[in-house]
């Protein structure tokens, strides 16, 4: 089993949705499923085992999930499948499922059931053909590379005005800008929200300054305790995240003050936090998503590390991950952002370069969170290493984000 999460966004780059595209088996393994194979065993679906064995609230903090489901699996027993409310979860099925009888009742069988549905890959020129179809669906993806969205907008306001709108490959932030300022769409999915805005300015905010100053403390080979502590004591949203997470970890610590907390965590827990913690305020202004991306990457290659036989450096992997966004939080060129973050030149070379021995590992990760699973499959038959090794470590590594992140939420320990 393989599986991503894709974000959808609103018009002001809020995380509305998610969808889940997953994928059972190893293609390269399992060369039927290029044919017509793929509907084998189609009676569970794969995207609902996902977050079935997840739950909604840890896998997308309970925003509505986009599923996957082929012609034949939308056939299956759903409601066995998933527990949740119904109404949590949009049944995303293409053009496969065709305007005929046994496909219009079924689908209003779904939709009495409480079921969202939604549909992509229809040509304008099929408007039409699909009326049956789009009738009884809550939203349709459309390519916006492919269509105006002024005579769309037009068009399903009068004929399908309860149908929302999603922009997909949406990949750069003029054309969600261009999109977002023209209206139209309801939701949008694609890459923009990972590059970097460039600013005119030379110098980044006082505030964004002195979280650069903290990394470059800490990511000092012979950093000291006490340096780093004088930094944190300046930023009242890191005191209190330090000292939350220390006393939460401890029994009835009653720990007050930010150097014993650094002295409890100890130089290489506190240089984790500090790295987590700092980048997290650095994404303040940034889409929520980017601090995902940033905390799930690097929670990721520290986890993978050994299958590409770089168990020994799991430490700089997390912090590759981590940084692999640097240029979006900085609102700078990625070269830019790294002269201003002192990193190994190993990182660098992954990051500016996609060289050196951890760039392999990058690009793995970057393929697996795009749903890319042909080039993931080949790497795994290389690396003769389990679907479900990776399936593991990206799951451990949402949960640890959803553990990381809303930590706030929870009550310390007595």
């Amino acid at each position: 089993m393989l599986g991503t999460l894709i974000p959808l966004f609103d018009s002001e780059t809020q995380v509305r949705a998610y969808s889940v595209f997953a994928q059972k088996h190893n293609s390269y393994l399992y060369p039927g499923l290029l044919g017509t194979g793929y509907l084998d065993g189609s009676g569970s679906i794969p995207g609902i085992e996902i977050v079935e064995s997840m739950g909604v609230e840890t896998l997308t903090d309970g925003k509505t999930v986009f599923v996957e489901v082929n012609n034949v699996a939308i056939f299956s027993d759903i409601d066995s499948q998933f527990s949740d409310s119904h109404e949590k979860l949009v049944l995303l099925f293409d053009h496969t499922v065709t305007p005929t009888e046994m496909y219009i009742n079924r689908l209003k069988e779904l939709k009495a059931s409480g079921y969202k549905l939604a549909v992509r890959r229809i040509a304008v020129k099929q408007f039409e053909e699909y009326k049956s179809i789009l009738s009884l669906v809550d939203y349709i993806m459309l390519d916006h590379t492919k269509i105006d969205i002024r005579i769309a907008r037009v068009y399903f306001q009068k004929v399908y005005p309860g149908v929302s709108l999603i922009a997909v490959n949406v990949n750069t932030q003029e054309d969600y800008d261009t999109l977002t300022s023209g209206g139209g769409y309801d939701l949008y999915e694609g890459k923009f929200f990972r590059l970097p805005k460039i600013s005119d300015e030379k110098d980044v905010s006082p505030m964004k300054a002195t979280y650069v100053e903290l990394l470059n403390i800490v990511n000092d080979p012979d950093f000291e305790l006490d340096k780093a502590a004088g930094v944190i004591e300046h930023d009242t949203a890191l005191v209190i995240s330090l000292l939350s997470m220390v006393n939460r970890m401890t029994v009835n610590s009653g720990i007050s003050t930010v150097k014993h907390a650094a002295a409890m965590l100890g130089q290489r827990e506190l240089k984790k936090w500090i790295n987590t913690a700092v980048s997290r305020e650095l994404c303040a202004d940034k889409p929520g998503e980017i601090i995902r991306i940033s905390l799930i990457r690097a929670r990721l290659a520290e986890k993978i590390a050994p299958v590409f036989g770089l168990a020994a450096y799991s430490s700089e992997l997390f912090l590759m991950g981590l940084f692999s966004v640097i240029d979006a939080m900085l609102d700078r060129p990625m070269k830019e952002a790294l002269e201003m973050v002192r990193v190994s030149r190993d990182i660098e070379n992954a990051l500016l370069k996609g060289a050196g021995k951890y760039a392999q590992i990058l690009d793995f990760i970057i393929a697996y969170e795009s749903g890319n699973w042909s080039e993931v499959s080949r790497q795994l038959i290389l690396l003769k290493v389990e679907d479900s090794v990776i399936y593991d470590a990206y799951t451990e590594a949402l949960q640890w984000f959803r553990d990381l992140f809303y930590a706030e939420d929870k009550p310390a320990k007595k």
